[in-house]
């Protein structure tokens, strides 16, 4: 069984460097309720009590956040740059990664995986959210290297299975338009 860290000794990273072709426009822009799409993942791992943080690449279209930014590489666009670069800027602290499009995704779960002492996916297969330490780091690079799916990577770094716990929709990605629409609605 994993052991148990202190939930403040993690960052909470947003990931929010990809180019949002399914989506059409910049994700972390797209208003939902009122406040953009990215400020809902920010305000959970806050409340998490987590240190936060986005990471994207130079260029990404963002609001105006009252975080920090932490580059990403600006090639390759791939998931795991930002993964990578995140590990690496946070060590030696572990991380617990967040999609800019998880408008629901409940603090109790950030910090549950913020406490853990082991990598671990709510759910399992599923690579955000996510924690994730440097001793992921080897395999993490050299999937980057082969352009893998960062999902087919967590059976390698030996990913833990956690409840993600709270309702049906608490880890629903808003990918496209259709996807805003169905979080929209719940929101109503």
């Amino acid at each position: 069984m994993a052991g148990v860290s202190h939930p403040a000794d993690a960052v909470a990273v947003v990931l929010a460097g990809g180019r949002s072709r399914r989506m059409g426009s910049p994700k972390a822009l797209v208003e939902l309720g009122g406040r953009p799409l990215i400020a809902w993942p920010l305000a959970a791992a806050a409340e998490a009590g987590l240190e936060v943080v986005v990471v994207a690449k130079s260029g990404s279209p963002l609001p105006t956040l009252e975080v920090p930014v932490w580059a990403e590489p600006e090639r390759p666009s791939h998931p795991l740059a930002g993964l990578v670069a995140a590990l690496e800027r946070a060590a030696p602290r572990p991380i617990v990664a967040l999609a800019c499009d998880m408008p629901f995704v409940p603090a109790a779960l950030i910090a549950r995986l913020a406490a853990l002492d082991a990598v671990a996916a709510a759910p399992a297969g599923e690579a955000f959210p996510a924690r994730y330490a440097g001793a992921a780091l080897p395999v993490l690079r050299t999937g980057l290297e082969r352009a893998a799916p960062l999902r087919a990577l967590l059976a390698d770094v030996g990913a833990a299975e956690v409840d993600a716990g709270g309702p049906p929709h608490a880890l629903l990605g808003v990918n496209d338009p259709a996807g805003l629409a169905r979080a929209a609605a719940l929101l109503r």
